[in-house]
């Protein structure tokens, strides 16, 4: 999607990190890569997060992400949006 990413992550530390702390990491590292200076401003202060428990739920998950560019109107099937 153009103007918005969505993550698929787990945490690799115990105790957990803090998903904002990761996020905040994350944004930074990408920005400092970020070729377009003129564009610097790019993220959105806050952040949605979900907590998956179960396959059913991630599955459903990834369906919706996978049907973002149907849904936004970009492509008419999934299969017609690049990987």
């Amino acid at each position: 999607m153009p103007d918005h990413i969505h993550l698929f992550c787990a945490p690799n530390t115990f105790p957990d990190q803090s998903l904002k702390k990761w996020i905040a990491c994350w944004k930074n590292r990408v920005t400092r890569e970020w070729t377009n200076r003129s564009q610097i401003s790019i993220w959105q202060r806050e952040f949605w997060d979900r907590q998956l428990h179960r396959a059913e739920s991630y599955e459903e998950k990834w369906n919706y992400v996978r049907n973002n560019p149907v849904r936004h109107g970009y492509v008419s099937r999934v299969e017609d949006w690049p990987n």
